[in-house]
């Protein structure tokens, strides 16, 4: 039913909101409403009339006499029902939806008919002016950004406000006393209830009320959504609820709690038998209980699920396909191959190296049946260049050395002193011959880390004069009078948070503060693009493994997907909560991971722009994610000191490594995908086992559908090594082709 405002309000909106909740059968709670004789959300008074039907035609009789102007027979009825002077303005189609037999649908103001009635009856309705919008909020948790009046208006139905630490204690005293199997789903009711409340009590200027209420019953949350209750504190008056992006967040998203089914009839029954309708209304309107079938999950289940701010992910949301496998690497000509070894290589090498190189060619003729099509998204075609780098890629991986608890990497620390200007973003390129730094002068720097320096390339009148058929073309074109170890790029105009290489060394990408994200060439040091579309500073941005493409995202919780060539975005991916803190491509370029301050991460799909994986568990900002080398899986790592493990294809956190004592920055996977390293803010990087963490999983489906996972409690076991800096935060991780490990930080004395 539509949020009844006495205005005028549209049929169709009606029927639509109608089909929306009663077709939603996925254990929406919008499809379930109190018993036909409850009392007001206010708890004031009764409803005037017997049955839903009885006030149904009560309201349509009231309107037929008034439009044919029998004004007395209109008072002598109103005065008979015990209806107020406004109570037949409503149009009937507002209590048409309500269907027979007294069991109405929800609307965008939680309430049935009969409280609706019930509303309407009290002497001092609130009547908007009749051009008002209806105000509609989808049964699948409107995810868009509403009007902020309309948005506040949802708490303007309120109940008597002494009672509300009543109703609350009344709930608390209900969920301690029941059984212990219950216990712990139940109690997942208490925080987004206290919020609603509290808000409620603040909307309608009831400050002590809320003040006291707060006092009461924060301290009884958990410890996790400590931030989110110290931003809620500091709004203690109506007008500080406006232009809130937290109050914003609470009202506009549904808070999904995941309950089985015998759990909720339990709250169901007790909630309807004591009449306790406050609750009732706020559980109605602004939560989005998924109910599944089986066992209730463990305090110790829910807890790894839970943190975010919307609450866990829906279960439909992880249910698409995901095409996590790699894509079948195109052939490269063997004697070219051939040739270049000789060339290089005497003594019988390439002999040895042959068997080697073959094996990865017939590794590669084999289609993964996990991956997506070849050509779902266009790619690149590959160039000479390309292909001269993947012969060379070949030749480096037959010298990669086998990783694993016996034998752990060597680590090349690179410190970067009296980096006064603040460092705040590492990249190396995939061949590890260039390293980069954004600082927060607004400045990118580039320095070679071999033995050759940068060079860019000469004037146009100069290169006019170089004969273009020559072997060495590519050497004559660049300048030896500007070789140096470093460069420097100037264009930003605020701190750089982000940057990546693109996978054939020619050109750098960097994001900023100043809302921009631009494009470098790496052989004349000179900006190429600036591509604007995000209003606000942007913190992060990843080249795609394939080159072209480039995701980005920003404090605007909007990431966008960009191609070199095109000055505007081929797609945006919009749904997280707070702002997008780290991008990252899936090795198969088809999917773009997104970590956020609301504590989740969204997976989404590059060709359809939808979101086909939401991931709850961290407890922080997410601010580092890593892809396995098969694409298979994911580690993320956050404020909250913890790496978690998760599996791309069923969408299931998998496991979970303890250690780090400080946020997470830097998280990479060895090239065989044997081994995890983190680096963390504690100045410490550690290398976990991830061989061991991915065998010791056993998912099926009955997990993936009602999220029964069990976390091995063994990340002690997994952690392989610890190695400490003297005093340098870690931000950056990088597995050279050879499997070195190579990591980057400021020196912070």
């Amino acid at each position: 039913m539509a949020a009844v405002q006495d205005g005028q309000h549209n049929l169709e909106v009606e029927k639509d909101i109608k089909t929306e909740i009663t077709n939603d059968g996925s254990g929406n709670i919008n499809a379930n409403s109190s018993s036909p004789g409850s009392t007001s959300s206010g708890g004031k008074s009764k409803s005037p009339a017997g049955s839903g039907e009885d006030q149904q035609t009560l309201l349509a009789v009231l309107q037929f006499l008034k439009r044919n102007k029998l004004t007395e027979s209109v008072d002598i009825l109103r005065r008979e029902a015990g209806l107020s002077a406004d109570a037949d303005d409503s149009p009937v189609s507002e209590s048409a939806g309500a269907g027979s037999g007294g069991v109405p649908n929800v609307g965008a103001d939680g309430g049935d008919a009969n409280s609706l009635l019930s509303r309407v009856s009290i002497a001092t309705p609130v009547a908007p002016p009749a051009t008002a919008p209806p105000k509609v909020v989808a049964a699948s948790g409107g995810e868009d950004q509403p009007d902020v009046n309309v948005v506040l208006s949802a708490y303007s139905q309120q109940g008597d406000p002494v009672m509300y630490p009543l109703y609350y204690n009344g709930l608390k005293k209900f969920i301690e006393s029941v059984l212990d199997c219950h216990r712990a789903e139940l109690s997942q009711v208490f925080y987004p209830l206290f919020v609603h409340m509290y808000l409620e009590l603040v909307y309608n200027n009831h400050e002590n009320e809320a003040k006291q209420f707060f006092e009461k019953f924060s301290g009884d949350q958990e410890c996790y959504y400590e931030e989110d209750l110290r931003i809620l504190s500091s709004m203690s008056k109506k007008e500080h609820m406006k232009g809130n992006e937290t109050m914003l967040d609470f009202r506009t998203s549904k808070f999904v709690l995941r309950i089985s089914r015998d759990s909720y009839q339990l709250l169901k029954r007790h909630l309807q038998e004591r009449q306790n309708n406050q609750i009732w209304n706020i559980i109605q309107e602004h939560l989005y209980i998924d109910i599944f079938d089986g066992m209730p999950r463990s305090k110790s289940q829910i807890d790894a699920m839970s943190g975010s701010l919307a609450g866990e992910g829906k279960r439909d949301a992880n249910k698409a396909k995901v095409f996590y496998g790699l894509l079948k690497e195109p052939e490269i000509e063997v004697p070219l191959d051939d040739e270049d070894e000789e060339a290089e290589n005497e003594e019988g090498k390439p002999k040895k190296k042959k068997p080697k190189k073959d094996s990865m060619g017939s590794k590669s003729k084999k289609q993964d049946p996990n991956a997506p099509q070849q050509a779902r998204i266009p790619l690149p075609e590959l160039k000479d260049s390309d292909k001269l780098d993947k012969i060379m890629n070949m030749k480096e991986a037959t010298k990669k050395i086998r990783l694993g608890p016996d034998n752990l990497p060597s680590i090349c620390f690179y410190s970067f002193l009296n980096a006064y200007q603040g460092l705040t973003a590492v990249d190396f390129t995939d061949d590890s011959s260039l390293i980069a730094g954004g600082f927060a002068d607004s400045t990118v720097r580039v320095w070679s880390v071999t033995p050759k320096k940068l060079r860019r390339v000469k004037s146009a009148a100069d290169l006019s004069n170089i004969d273009k058929e020559s072997d060495d073309v590519l050497e004559r074109i660049m300048d030896e009078k500007t070789a140096s170890e470093s460069k420097i790029l100037y264009g930003h105009s605020g701190p750089v948070y982000g940057i990546s290489f693109s996978p054939d060394r020619n050109y750098l990408l960097s994001s900023s503060e100043d809302g921009t994200v631009r494009l470098w060439s790496l052989q004349t040091f000179t900006c190429l693009v600036g591509y604007k579309g995000h209003n606000y500073p942007v913190w992060d941005t990843q080249f795609s493994p394939y080159g072209y493409y480039f995701i980005s995202g920003g404090h605007d919780r909007v990431a966008r997907l960009w191609a070199t060539d095109h000055y505007q975005p081929l797609r945006m991916f919009a749904g997280h909560l707070a702002d997008i803190t780290c991008t990252r491509f899936h090795p198969n370029a088809n999917y773009v991971a997104t970590g956020s301050a609301d504590r989740t991460i969204r997976l989404w799909d590059v060709l359809t722009g939808n979101c086909v994986r939401i991931l709850t568990g961290h407890k922080g900002p997410i601010h580092s994610l890593a892809f396995s080398p098969n694409g298979k899986f994911m580690a993320s790592g956050a404020t909250d000191s913890r790496v978690l493990l998760w599996d791309v294809g069923h969408g299931l956190m998998v496991g979970e490594l303890k250690g780090h004592t400080d946020t997470i920055y830097a998280l990479k996977f060895s090239r065989d995908g044997e081994i995890l390293a983190s680096g963390s803010m504690d100045n410490t990087v550690k290398l976990w086992d991830t061989l061991k963490a991915f065998d010791d999983v056993e998912l099926d489906d009955f997990t993936a559908a009602t999220g029964h996972i069990h976390l091995p409690e063994n990340s002690q076991e997994l952690l392989l090594g610890t190695y400490m800096t003297k005093s340098t935060p870690v931000i950056h991780l990088h597995f050279t082709r050879r499997n070195l490990l190579l990591a980057a930080g400021a020196y912070n004395p």
